[in-house]
């Protein structure tokens, strides 16, 4: 019976995604903010509302779902949140390649929406398929959870230390195999992925994007989903809390695709959330961390992600900090910030902790301390930072940014 609860939801997100597009956006159109802000809305609050109905799912068993794992209602709501959170977060990360993708390829902001959704829709298949996989895999080998902890740590640090380099969109292998098929017209059919082209079927531009679009989504997803499993293995929790951050992604874009520049401390944050995630998977049959722990760690990393970049954002206009060169004296400047956004996120994760263990069982001392005790080790930048913040970015004149120093 518990099958009907995922026939069930399926039929939901296909009416939703149908009222999306059929009613809304029959034509194509150019989104503006407030369309994306109210569709975002939307699809947070109603992310929110199911994390209500899963309470009550498996507080009461409806159907005979969570009486195998012996999941209640409050700790299944809570393993939801954290799990759309993580999936939520790292999603972030597609919003940066999508505008690479956009801007390479000069789509129309009229074709934008309509490509989004067709990949948005592709994704929630390929998805689902991984997850069963994933899951499958957990089922029968539950030393694949080491795997999954590795490769997140091993993604955390590659996406620590990469360099930015070009990259080709127009050059994909499978845009590269798509065209062994068929020719590629040179310019966009209106919101067709196909045209007449010399005579013969053709690929527009759009159906391009499209292939590129969907492939790094499954590249995105061999990392996110094996998070979320360190979250919950209950499957019916993994796919829903995935599908439902994968839904509001479109429209997030177009909220943040604009200012995304702006939160240049985001991938370190995101960086700091692979690489907890992924000992929090390593040390899992050992020392499993409670949910509202790892909540709150995950919380604290994405806030002062955030908060850091709001605070610097008002002193200068830098991009994402990235090492764009290889002299020695810039590699002392970055690694001396990264040494700093370390101490940062290490004071606010012992800090959560100990505010955590005030109401779990724990001693909270131990944590609290450490917290204070890295917070004062960078005390002095930090009264410097905000003194630059209270004067309102008067010294911006006179001290290059980030971006400066790597370029």
């Amino acid at each position: 019976m518990e099958i009907l609860l995922w026939l069930g939801f399926i039929v939901f997100v296909m009416a939703m995604l149908a009222i999306d597009l059929g009613l809304f956006n029959r034509k194509g159109h150019v989104v503006s903010i407030v369309e994306a802000l109210t569709w975002t809305s939307v699809w947070v609050l109603l992310a929110l509302g199911f994390n209500v109905l899963i309470y009550f799912i498996y507080e009461h068993h409806w159907l005979g779902i969570g009486t195998t794992a012996s999941l209640n209602g409050r700790d299944a709501a809570l393993q939801f949140f954290t799990g759309y959170v993580i999936e939520k977060s790292l999603s972030l990360d597609n919003i940066f390649v999508i505008a690479v993708i956009f801007r390479h390829f000069r789509v129309p902001a009229a074709l934008q929406h309509r490509v989004l959704f067709y990949g948005i829709l592709g994704a929630l298949v390929m998805r689902g398929l991984m997850i069963g996989a994933g899951a499958s895999l957990l089922h029968h080998f539950s030393w694949i959870m080491y795997v999954f902890g590795a490769l997140l740590i091993v993604t955390a640090i590659k996406m620590l230390t990469s360099r930015p380099e070009h990259i080709d969109p127009s050059n994909h292998f499978l845009v590269r195999f798509a065209k062994r098929f068929f020719p590629l017209s040179p310019d966009f059919d209106g919101e067709h992925f196909f045209t007449q082209y010399q005579g013969r079927r053709a690929m527009t531009p759009l159906f391009v994007v499209l292939i590129v679009i969907e492939s790094t989504d499954v590249l995105f997803a061999v990392d996110s989903i094996p998070a979320i499993f360190a979250v919950t293995r209950e499957p019916f929790l993994v796919f829903t809390s995935n599908i439902f951050a994968i839904l509001g992604l479109r429209t997030l874009y177009f909220v943040l695709a604009g200012v995304m520049d702006r939160f240049r401390y985001l991938k370190m944050s995101l960086v700091f959330l692979l690489a907890y995630i992924g000992v929090k998977m390593l040390i899992s049959h050992h020392y499993p961390i409670p949910p509202l722990v790892s909540l709150a760690i995950i919380g604290g990393i994405l806030a002062v992600g955030v908060i850091g970049s709001l605070v610097a954002g008002h002193r200068d206009e830098a991009a994402l900090p990235e090492l764009e060169t290889h002299t020695a004296p810039i590699k002392t400047t970055n690694w001396r910030a990264v040494r700093r956004w370390i101490a940062l996120v290490g004071a606010a994760v012992f800090l959560l902790i100990g505010i955590a263990y005030l109401i779990l069982p724990g001693s909270a001392l131990p944590p609290i301390a450490a917290g204070i005790l890295l917070f004062s080790t960078e005390l002095l930048w930090l009264r410097k930072m905000f003194d630059e913040y209270r004067r309102g970015g008067k010294g911006d004149a006179t001290s290059s940014s980030w971006h400066d120093h790597t370029s």
